[in-house]
């Protein structure tokens, strides 16, 4: 079988053999030696699997119609028996179809040959032991049951005969797969008739008929494989045509559906979709940054076994007013986007999970800050798209019942990408705006790839529910936006990559079509606010970052949205105080970005905090405080509150304290006062947050939906690697036509070259070869004391080396002359 698929390459042109490279990417890696070593490969088993992954379920129907219609003696078929199996179904499909999709089998070489003499590659059978559902024919089973099947009228009265109980198990095993296990002791069950011993069959009306899968045994319509015990399970097997009988009234094959299966809902108003979805953006950005912020404040500790803890999952959670999941997909976002790392701490250990690193933002994340918010959301569902992280795993139990947390190895899963691409895409290839049910998705994807979708129902829908959390999708539709951002990234997967950087929008700085669709759809971001009378700050949008970064210093937040509402206290403006601000900068900054009239109020009060702000001073003995006002050195000395400090006076305008300067100043605000720390010399020491960042992690340059699949190679690479294919298939032809006195043989001492040239005459031959650059075998000893021959074109001689180049490979290589046993000039 090998050989007649390797003959059958060779005879293809480069056009063609290049076009099944590009199918089946997967061949080329490595580059096979020759069209044989290809031909082996295409029939692997894990070649033949990654193939039928990619096939949608009509296709594989009819592959399986091939599989059936295969002559038992040649083991061919042909395309007008695929034909008339595939239309004998009660809802025939068109000829076309099933034209098409063997001509689709046929470009991927699962099928091979002429149209009357077609082949199946083997590895089918291997992957897909059961065609079409059905079992193996009654002559591969049992003999007994073979002459069952050889009387068709026996045949139908027997399963005519059958009770409910066993028709309802005949009736599941044909629908596909034919095996089934049958619980311990069932098939050693009382069969029909034993009444005695047997309790009524309510199934059956009454009437006691013992075990049914007994029945069915003892009446050749299944075939134990093996018969268990009363303690262990069994199996038994329906043969094929007792199942191609049973499916009499839906065809050979089952239903056959040649597109898509239709989706009820009607399409939603496009606008409202993106509306939608926009404003889910706007809320996926303000959440990360606040995540990240928190983790600016108070970095979470890595467990010694990856991750953070659940602890630390809910406090995040519950400062950010966000549920766990929610929470965790955002922070696994948040650090495949290279926005949070871990941050080595050697020599310091926490006493809660005795761990050395803690997970903070990176530097990435201030640029992550300065960009637009259409880009900053771009960077999260890129980093969404192709992460290999499957965070519906957070909070389940694994293998040891041990909980799996974020950011931990457990959620590490190299099939999430592509089980977003296949989700998304089936959104995207439906009418624009159209919001299918996950019933529907389901379908599609069913259809689509039923291989790679079984078993997988709840992994798509968590990605239906991550991707209407992050506003990839909105009211259940694929945004506009959302689709560009697809079409991005599956135009770079067929591109093949981007090594050169040629199409790196992203990373160039220049907003992509998907970034620029949302821009449109975002409200401006804003430099001006609006001050009412109550203090509060009404930002009418998303605020710009110098903007955002003031209000962060002066105010404090109390609803976020497309238009948020901050408030101005008398902590606010301590905080900006401390930070650097003076007075006059905070009245500036009022005036200059407020669109309403300053309130009386305000300037009221950032006058009277920074005229109280820095009136006592604070520095370190335990702690001091020191003042220039003395009377309002002794009201502190004398504030009952402030006794725990333990205060006393040193100067008249001194006081210290044991206890250190953070609680010093911490207990001097509770009580209302206003102090400032200084240093040594006396200089104001402003209490701006420390910024502590982890180091920033290195990302890919290039994102990839799929980082399991074979990279796709552009066609004029293809040609490359088909014309490198066809030298190695020369060479090896030439290989096997070297002469015998190079190949060597038994008469040879140990095995080498029979001894028919002299050392100087395999000399003279090679010198000759190098005067005329022509080809020459040589057979050499190598470093094993194994005999060899090459077919080579010497380039020089000299200091007691032949140095020459392999026809085969293209590779320079050095000879020991000594080494050299042979000589002979290629015809």
């Amino acid at each position: 079988m090998t050989t007649s698929l390797a003959d059958h390459l060779r005879s293809l042109p480069d056009e063609s053999l290049a076009a099944l490279l590009q199918l089946r990417p997967d061949l080329v890696v490595p580059v096979p030696a020759d069209i044989s070593a290809l031909a082996i490969r295409a029939q692997s088993r894990v070649s033949v699997a990654r193939a039928l992954d990619g096939l949608d379920q009509f296709t594989l129907q009819i592959l399986d119609a091939a599989r059936l219609t295969r002559d038992p003696d040649e083991g061919t078929t042909a395309t007008d028996a695929v034909l008339a199996m595939a239309t004998s179904g009660p809802q025939p499909p068109a000829p076309t179809a099933v034209r098409a999709a063997v001509g689709r089998l046929r470009a991927l070489f699962l099928l091979y040959g002429p149209e009357h003499a077609l082949e199946v590659v083997p590895a089918v059978d291997e992957v897909a032991p059961y065609p079409a559902g059905l079992g193996r024919p009654a002559a591969e089973l049992d003999p007994r049951t073979a002459a069952l099947c050889a009387d068709p009228a026996k045949l139908r009265r027997t399963l005519l005969a059958a009770p409910p109980s066993a028709r309802a198990i005949l009736d599941r095993l044909a629908a596909g797969p034919p095996v089934g296990s049958v619980p311990p002791g069932a098939l050693q069950a009382p069969p029909l008739g034993a009444e005695d011993t047997v309790l009524s069959d309510p199934t059956n009306g009454g009437a006691p008929t013992g075990s049914p899968v007994r029945w069915l045994v003892d009446n050749r319509l299944l075939v134990p494989i093996s018969n268990g015990s009363s303690t262990t399970s069994g199996t038994v097997e329906l043969p094929r045509e007792v199942g191609l009988l049973l499916r009499r009234d839906s065809g050979p094959l089952g239903p056959l559906r040649t597109s898509p299966p239709p989706v009820a809902a009607a399409p939603r108003e496009a606008k409202a979709v993106d509306s939608a979805g926009a404003g889910q953006t706007m809320e996926v950005v303000r959440h990360t940054e606040g995540l990240l912020e928190q983790l600016a404040a108070e970095p979470a500790p890595v467990l010694r076994s990856g991750g953070i803890g659940v602890r630390d999952l809910r406090r995040l959670a519950r400062t950010a007013g966000l549920d766990e999941p929610t929470t965790a997909l955002l922070l696994e976002v948040a650090y495949a986007a290279g926005l949070a790392g871990e941050m080595e701490l050697p020599g310091v250990t926490t006493t809660r999970y005795g761990a050395d690193q803690q997970v903070l933002p990176t530097g990435g994340y201030e640029v992550w800050r300065a960009a637009s918010l259409a880009q900053r959301w771009e960077q999260l569902a890129r980093a969404w798209l192709t992460m290999t992280r499957q965070v519906g795993l957070v909070g389940r139990r694994d293998d040891r019942d041990r909980p799996i947390t974020a950011l931990s190895a457990e959620v590490e899963r190299a099939g999430a990408p592509p089980t977003r691409r296949g989700v998304l895409g089936v959104l995207a290839d439906l009418e624009p705006a159209t919001a299918p049910t996950p019933e529907e998705v389901q379908d599609l994807l069913d259809w689509r790839a039923p291989r790679r979708s079984r078993g997988r129902e709840a992994a798509h829908r968590e990605v239906l529910t991550e991707a209407a959390q992050l506003g990839v999708t909105g009211l259940g539709a694929l945004t506009s936006y959302g689709r560009l951002l697809l079409v991005d990234l599956t135009s770079a997967d067929e591109r093949g990559g981007d090594p050169l950087g040629l199409h790196a929008d992203v990373e160039s700085g220049d907003p992509s079509g998907a970034a620029r669709a949302l821009d449109a759809l975002l409200p401006a971001p804003v430099d001006h606010f609006l001050v009412q009378a109550d203090l509060t700050v009404v930002v009418p949008g998303p605020p710009e970052p110098a903007l955002a970064a003031e209000l962060e210093a002066m105010t404090e937040l109390e609803s976020a949205g497309g238009a948020s509402v901050h408030r101005v206290t008398t902590a606010s403006v301590r905080r900006a105080l401390d930070a650097g601000y003076s007075a006059d900068d905070l009245h500036e900054v009022f005036r200059r970005r407020s669109r309403t009239p300053v309130p009386q109020g305000l300037s009221y009060l950032v006058d009277d905090v920074a005229r109280k702000h820095g009136g006592l001073r604070v520095g370190s003995a335990g702690a001091y405080l020191r003042s220039d006002d003395e009377a309002l050195l002794t009201e502190v000395l004398a504030d009952r509150r402030l006794e725990s400090l333990n205060l006393r006076r040193l100067a008249p305008t001194v006081l210290s304290t044991p206890y250190q300067v953070g609680r010093l100043l911490g207990a001097l605000r509770d009580a209302g006062y206003a102090p400032v720390p200084e240093d040594a010399s006396g200089s104001t020491v402003l209490s701006r947050p420390r910024i502590r960042r982890a180091p920033a992690r290195v990302l890919s340059t290039s994102w990839t939906l799929d980082p399991v699949a074979t990279q796709k190679l552009p066609m004029p690479r293809l040609l490359g690697v088909v014309e490198q294919i066809r030298r190695g298939e020369a060479a090896a032809r030439a290989a096997r036509r070297a002469p015998a006195v190079v190949r060597g043989g038994a008469a040879g001492l140990g095995g080498g070259p029979v001894p028919v040239h002299t050392h100087s005459e395999a000399l003279a031959v090679l010198q000759q070869a190098v005067r005329d650059r022509a080809l020459v075998w040589v057979g050499y000893v190598d470093a094993h004391g194994a005999t060899a021959s090459r077919l080579v074109k010497p380039v020089s001689i000299g200091a007691g080396y032949l140095r020459a180049e392999d026809e085969r490979t293209e590779m320079l290589h050095t000879f020991a002359l000594h080494r050299v046993t042979a000589a002979v000039l290629a015809d």
